[in-house]
């Protein structure tokens, strides 16, 4: 009996999926510290602009590029992948996510993704196990929203029902992203604070999160 693919992409974007995503703040740990992000709703707008002009829609559009491809062209799109993040933090986390999924994904599998970025391991591997390429999309961003929302939990603080609302409010748009299509001729990236946070937080003194 074929599992469900929604269950399926639930155990990949699940808190208990060993991938590590907690230790990774995307640079919001650095716009916390600096004092650009306070409260729920700059919490808010700090996510939903990643999601939208960052890492949000060039993950989905990387995603789908890997999900579309044969296997001969995905170390092409995965070094474009590495060529397109911002700074050195951010490249070690999409890496390290990509090796940590593509790991224990490829053990439930047998099939071995474990060498690329987060997104492009994720596409791949969603295809060889057929699963429909938008809802695979919209579950990754929503994991996404939901990490970066246990940052702001953890930093601000926040509180729990501040958590749930923001990543109840941003669902919308989680879906909106896999919806818009796209390929990698459409990249951009205009999330110039979180870029710019992200590079700074290399050098934070005391840091809780790895980027």
């Amino acid at each position: 009996m074929r599992t469900d693919p929604v269950l399926t992409l639930a155990q990949w974007f699940s808190p208990a999926f060993p991938v590590g995503a907690f230790a990774y703040s995307h640079g919001l740990e650095q716009s916390i510290e600096e004092g650009d992000v306070t409260d729920p709703a700059q919490l808010s707008a700090w996510i939903k602009d990643v999601l939208r002009y960052g890492a949000g829609r060039s993950d989905a559009l990387f995603l789908r590029a890997a999900f579309n491809a044969p296997d001969t062209d995905l170390p092409q799109i995965d070094a474009r992948a590495r060529a397109f993040v911002s700074s050195k933090e951010r490249l070690m986390e999409t890496d390290l996510l990509g090796a940590a999924f593509g790991r224990i994904a490829g053990s439930l599998s047998g099939d071995d993704v474990s060498k690329f970025t987060y997104p492009v391991a994720v596409g791949c591997a969603a295809r060889k196990a057929d699963l429909p390429l938008d809802l695979t999309i919209s579950m990754y961003l929503h994991a996404f929203v939901s990490s970066l929302v246990s940052v702001g939990q953890r930093l601000i603080p926040i509180g729990q029902t501040d958590g749930q609302q923001i990543i109840q409010s941003l669902a919308p748009l989680c879906q909106e992203i896999a919806a818009q299509g796209g390929t990698l001729d459409d990249l951009s990236s205009t999330a110039f604070a979180s870029d710019i946070a992200a590079m700074r937080h290399e050098t934070l003194n005391s840091r809780v999160f790895r980027t």
